[in-house]
């Protein structure tokens, strides 16, 4: 049972971890149709909640449940341990929830996101995609944020690192744990706190790597890395270019129009427009 310690917070610390989730979907061959699916169902999917290029995220995730369509049996899917992903078979397209449980360590309360269920092509390629009968795949990048954790989840996290200075100090009540003269029960406890790091850090070293990083470079199975956002922010700045560029071009047009306006105006003995 974690010490009374575990509960304290570590005060203006805010850990952030990605991952991703979404749904891939893949059209059913009537020859290969499997045992029991019902011929209306044109399509196989599987929907998860992964980390970032196979990244482990149990660590901090215990589980999670999917709300699937109330016409599914057993509507409510629960999954307790890696992989966190539901398969079925169906015909349309539909919105899910997915409530996400973080491990009893962190003392944080489950969040949900949704996710809109593809099955169809979309977008410029749709009817290539349709021909072919290629798999479809919606996914999206996102990011949990433990503000203020508490200290034993803040050494999960970090596969136990040391406190920051200044959580250090947020964390212990009026400064008493440092100032008792003697040193006997401030030092128990500072000795307790360096055995409590050295363990976690021990695990970690023989744990799968923990990261809050996204990869540098995109892979065929990976699209969230710092070369794709390299490049969409490259996307955006040509495109504010290009907005700034038809503004330009709209003000100039208009400054004309309202100068050829104040010249019939004069030729027509009409008042000028006061600007």
């Amino acid at each position: 049972m974690p010490g009374a310690t575990s509960n304290k917070r570590v005060r203006g610390v805010s850990i952030h971890r990605p991952f991703v989730f979404g749904n891939i979907a893949r059209p059913i061959d009537d020859a290969k149709r499997p045992e029991g699916v019902p011929a209306e169902h044109s399509h196989q999917w599987t929907v998860w909640v992964k980390g970032v290029d196979g990244e482990d995220i149990s660590y901090w995730l215990k589980k999670v449940q999917f709300k699937l369509h109330e016409t599914y049996a057993n509507a409510v899917r629960t999954i307790e341990q890696p992989p966190f992903e539901v398969t079925e078979t169906g015909w349309g397209e539909f919105e899910m929830s997915m409530k996400l449980f973080f491990v009893p360590e962190s003392s944080e309360k489950p969040q949900t996101i949704w996710h809109t269920l593809k099955i169809h092509p979309y977008g410029p390629d749709a009817e290539k995609q349709r021909e072919e009968r290629r798999p479809v795949i919606s996914q999206n990048y996102e990011e949990v944020i433990f503000n203020e954790p508490v200290e034993h989840f803040y050494d999960l996290l970090t596969g136990g690192s040391a406190l920051p200075a200044d959580a250090k100090a947020n964390t212990s009540k009026g400064g008493k744990s440092g100032t008792k003269a003697g040193g006997g029960a401030s030092g128990s406890k500072q000795a307790t706190v360096a055995a409590r790091n050295a363990a976690a850090a021990a695990a970690a070293a023989s744990a799968q790597h923990q990261t809050a990083e996204i990869p540098q470079r995109s892979t065929r199975d990976n699209q969230f890395s710092r070369e794709t956002e390299g490049k969409e922010l490259d996307r955006m700045k040509d495109a504010l270019r290009k907005v700034d560029e038809m503004i330009a071009r709209d003000r100039e047009k208009l400054s004309g129009q309202e100068a050829m306006l104040e010249s019939l105006r004069r030729s027509e003995g009409l008042p000028l427009k006061k600007k």
